[in-house]
């Protein structure tokens, strides 16, 4: 009786916890869209919830194990107390991240529920969590910021170079835009086929989803150039030319901000998920220390939980990242949101939980770096990096108080 409650509790916050991530975690592939008006907050809403369900069920499996078993070893747990345990992670992970969402945070998710996991641990034994597994976790914490801030200065810069800086920047643009058109179209097809569709068995080595993608890409810039060579741009001034480049630009930010949404669901529904894991095996009777099945309707629930918090709370953090920071335009979106991409589907195929909103926030501050250091506001910057530093820790005390309370309850 105990299991099948604390599993019915256990969906619910799931469910909470996955819409706490759509609602917070959004703005990080849509935010630099609303930004620069490639989209109405409406259709951000529609593409943002679509490709993170398809990101949740079709390739969330790959970081799901890593929360569920990387953090703390199950086996030297008593069930009970582990199903417990796990349920108080999910509700503290959440209830911080609904804090954060209503003042317009963009928290980490994955900080949130990873500190919850090591706070209700800590209060059975400090010395069963794995340190090496969170010593790595923190790493990415570090580097996936950095490679974003990295990788978006240098797409941006290129742009600048090739086509912002020319006298006349949609001739050029004709020119440069299909490469990247290439570019994009092939890290959103390598996202999907490299060991991405796992779950539904079919999975490509590295040489051929390399091959497929870069035909995928060829094909993509090819049908790129033959339309922009049929497109005649009549512009009367330098900031009509700049309009109408920035608009050419626009499909290009958006495959790209569909691309982030599609890698954010894959990495992130770990977060809601990934407790409840441990809870559903634990309930059907397989041994803690066996190998980790992922049901399907899991993952549907993630991805379930992601699109209700777009599409009810969504609005809130995707201003602070589209137009707090630095100003946005569909070029320097672009460029955020490419690199963004790239960077967390390189993590994610790796296993390691990283944050979206870390590597979004990066790259951002990258492009806002490349056009110069006084285009970024960074108050704005301060107060992000101010509620990363608070989320570990009061996500650990929720977890450890309620787990407190839960104990006390049930057993």
């Amino acid at each position: 009786m105990l299991t099948l409650v604390v599993l019915i509790l256990a969906i619910v916050a799931a469910l909470y916890m996955a819409w706490n991530i759509g609602a917070n975690d959004v703005a990080n592939s849509m935010g630099t869209s609303v930004g620069s008006g490639a989209l109405t907050l409406k259709k951000a809403v529609l593409v943002a919830g679509l490709f993170e369900f398809l990101g949740a069920v079709l390739v969330g499996k790959h970081v799901t194990d890593t929360i569920s078993k990387g953090i703390v070893d199950p086996t030297v747990i008593d069930p009970n107390v582990l199903m417990i345990g796990m349920l108080a992670a999910l509700i503290g992970a959440a209830l911080w991240v609904t804090i954060a969402t209503y003042f317009g945070l963009p928290v980490s998710t994955t900080h949130s529920i990873v500190g919850a996991v090591m706070g209700f641990v800590m209060v059975i034994n400090i010395s069963l969590i794995h340190w090496d597994v969170v010593g790595k976790i923190v790493a990415s914490w570090v580097i996936s910021p950095l490679s974003g801030a990295f990788v978006a200065y240098l797409i941006f810069l290129s742009l600048k170079k090739t086509v912002l800086g020319k006298d006349d920047p949609l001739k050029e643009a004709k020119i440069v835009a299909p490469f990247f058109i290439f570019l994009t179209a092939m890290i959103i097809t390598m996202s999907v086929i490299y060991k991405g569709l796992s779950n539904l068995h079919f999975n490509l080595d590295l040489q051929w989803a390399l091959l497929i993608s870069a035909i995928v890409g060829v094909v993509s810039a090819t049908v790129g150039f033959a339309l922009m060579r049929r497109l005649h741009y009549s512009a009367s001034s330098d900031e009509e030319k700049y309009r109408k480049l920035e608009k050419s630009f626009i499909y290009l930010q958006v495959m790209t901000a569909a691309s982030v949404a599609f890698a954010h669901g894959a990495n992130d529904v770990a977060n809601a998920v990934g407790p409840l894991v441990t809870i559903v095996n634990i309930y059907n009777g397989v041994d803690v220390g066996a190998k980790i099945t992922i049901p399907l309707w899991v993952l549907v629930l993630g991805g379930v939980g992601i699109v209700l918090g777009i599409s009810t709370w969504g609005y809130k953090v995707i201003y602070t990242i589209g137009s707090k920071i630095t100003d946005i335009t569909p070029t320097r979106g672009f460029s955020a949101e490419l690199a963004t991409a790239f960077t967390v589907l390189v993590f994610s195929k790796l296993g390691m939980p990283i944050s979206t909103s870390h590597v979004i926030v990066g790259s951002v501050l990258g492009v806002g770096i490349a056009r110069g250091l006084a285009t970024v506001d960074y108050r704005v910057i301060k107060h992000i990096v101010y509620s990363w530093l608070l989320t570990i820790p009061i996500a650990m005390g929720f977890a450890a108080g309620i787990f407190i309370l839960l104990q006390w309850i049930f057993l």
